[in-house]
């Protein structure tokens, strides 16, 4: 095996140390999801957790702040999931995620995009959401248009092809409601969207947040076709390495790569984690007999917890209210020590999320 090849616990711990999971960062919350590019947020309160596990100190009213005051939205992009980035980054990136966008919606829906008229209700849809309105409002413009019979269909690919953002509202927890508005990107952020794309930047900046890693990985996470030619062009800038199970590994070279014994913190992530979706071969960082433990449906992901790196099992609050639990499932027998750092940071968590609580618990069963 040669001398530089990357193991697993070698990619586990790179991985970790530039999602700032090694050890908790004291930068600025705007620069801290840039440098993630974005957060997982299918569900609101995600991302505040996933910025909890990885910034000292961290508030909620930061990340409200900045959502309120439009420095950072939540709208659809990588592998056409909602995430939470900077509104730099969404002006900066949406346009070169379009074409993937674009594959993802005709490979989710295959013949059914044959069978609707997308160009009307994307033309309907610019004009509609030039101002906030809710999906369900947009439905029955859909339907008075009679741009075809599935409209699920028209709305997905409305979704995936009208730049959109999601309106937050002051009076929600974690900043948007369970009905929320959209509104044209261009209306929101003041300015429309360059057609410039920034492929090679797109690369670079997920190597930056999720390398070393293979093609096939950034693919995966942006849902693009094959990449392969765009890093051919990029391989004179990065450096390669062969990876444990095979392929080569691409790097950016001052990228941090600490040794694989590095200690690493219990850390708990919310559900989609960026930690967990942004690879095609996920093992550096989950089991893959863990898998399907930590689906709690086809579609929808517990919360985990990391021991030594890799997910160990899930997590759940119970009980808001007066008492507030957080009840912790590990996959297997954790040791005394391991149960009372778990403890620690579990009480911590909960008291971050149920801030009104009178009182915490951890279980560990």
């Amino acid at each position: 095996m040669p001398e530089n090849t990357l193991t697993r616990r070698d990619l586990n711990r790179a991985t970790l140390a530039r999602q700032l999971l090694l050890s908790r960062s004291e930068g600025p919350v705007l620069d801290t999801v840039e440098q993630l590019v974005g957060l997982q947020a299918q569900l609101p309160a995600a991302p505040f957790v996933g910025l909890w596990s990885r910034l000292e100190a961290f508030g909620r009213d930061e990340l409200l702040e900045l959502i309120e005051q439009r420095h950072v939205v939540r709208a659809t992009m990588m592998r056409a999931t909602l995430h939470l980035v900077t509104a730099s980054d969404y002006w900066l990136l949406r346009p070169t995620l379009q074409s993937a966008l674009a594959h993802q919606y005709g490979t989710v829906l295959g013949r059914r995009t044959k069978e609707i008229d997308l160009p009307s209700a994307l033309e309907a849809a610019q004009s509609f959401f030039a101002t906030p309105h809710t999906f369900s409002e947009f439905r029955e413009v859909l339907e008075r248009l009679g741009a075809g019979a599935d409209i699920r269909a028209l709305a997905y690919g409305v979704r995936t092809h009208v730049p959109l953002i999601q309106v937050p509202s002051p009076a929600a927890a974690w900043g948007y409601p369970g009905s929320t508005r959209f509104v044209t990107a261009q209306s929101w952020l003041g300015r429309p969207l360059p057609e410039e794309t920034s492929l090679p930047e797109l690369i670079v900046r997920y190597l930056a947040a999720f390398g070393p890693a293979r093609a096939i990985d950034i693919q995966a996470w942006g849902g693009f076709p094959p990449l392969r030619d765009e890093l051919e062009k990029l391989r004179s800038e990065l450096v390669v390495f062969p990876g444990e199970r095979g392929g080569e590994l691409f790097d950016l070279p001052e990228a941090p790569r600490p040794a694989a014994d590095v200690p690493a913190p219990p850390r708990f992530l919310p559900e989609f984690d960026n930690l967990l979706l942004a690879w095609k071969d996920r093992s550096r960082v989950i089991a893959e007999g863990h898998l399907r433990r930590i689906m709690a449906t086809p579609v929808l992901m517990h919360p985990t917890f990391l021991l030594d790196g890799f997910v160990a099992g899930t997590w759940k609050l119970e009980g808001q209210g007066e008492v507030a639990t957080l009840a912790i499932e590990p996959f297997a027998p954790v040791s005394t020590a391991d149960r009372d750092a778990l403890v620690s940071e579990g009480e911590r968590l909960a008291r971050f999320m149920d801030p009104a609580a009178q009182s915490v618990q951890v279980t560990v069963t």
